[in-house]
């Protein structure tokens, strides 16, 4: 009888523990990725990408140990003009014929600037060159429905040129990324 007792207890104390980490996958009918950037230095083009896949771990109790991995379909890019996005797809951008997707991968999870957010860092892959980027995350959040999804928005901005991304000189290098997930429990 004390065993049983003794591995009750010892299961009830456990048990918290399995419920702080949490795996999350990113629901792509609710999650848009989405990108700016400007054209001629005045106008900016705007577009998004429609097709990826992700995990996200959310470790409640330490968030430096949450991670998140990444995939994006090059060739899902949409501006809403077709002979612009056969251009993205071709080797002067994307080349999605010999890279058909993009990565990210985190490295460090930590607290953000402000109370609930978060600073992301990680591994940003397009063309097979990686670069370090930096997440702006608000969120993860609990929406009303309960414990079995989480909402999130992240921000970031990244040089076109550090991933080989070059064509086009009437284009700035700078391109604003943001990303507007909800992430359902695995």
């Amino acid at each position: 009888m004390k065993r049983i007792i003794a591995l009750t207890l010892a299961l009830a104390l456990l048990a918290p523990l399995n419920v702080l980490a949490q795996t999350y996958i990113v629901d792509p009918s609710n999650t848009t990725i989405q990108f700016k950037v400007k054209n001629l230095g005045i106008m900016y083009v705007k577009g998004a990408f429609e097709k990826f896949k992700g995990m996200v771990d959310i470790d409640e109790a330490d968030i430096s140990k949450s991670k998140a991995d990444v995939s994006i379909e090059t060739a899902s890019i949409n501006t809403g003009i077709n002979k612009r996005d056969n251009h993205l797809r071709s080797d002067d951008f994307f080349d999605v014929a010999k890279f058909p997707a993009m990565t990210f991968v985190s490295t460090k999870v930590e607290a953000g600037p402000d109370k609930d957010k978060l600073k992301v860092t990680g591994n940003l892959t397009i063309k097979g060159l990686s670069k370090q980027v930096v997440l702006l995350v608000d969120g993860p959040k609990s929406p009303a429905s309960g414990n079995q999804k989480r909402v999130a928005t992240a921000t970031a901005s990244v040089n076109r040129q550090d991933f080989g991304v070059s064509w086009g000189g009437i284009i700035s290098d700078e391109v604003f990324i943001t990303i507007n997930t909800e992430l359902v429990k695995q």
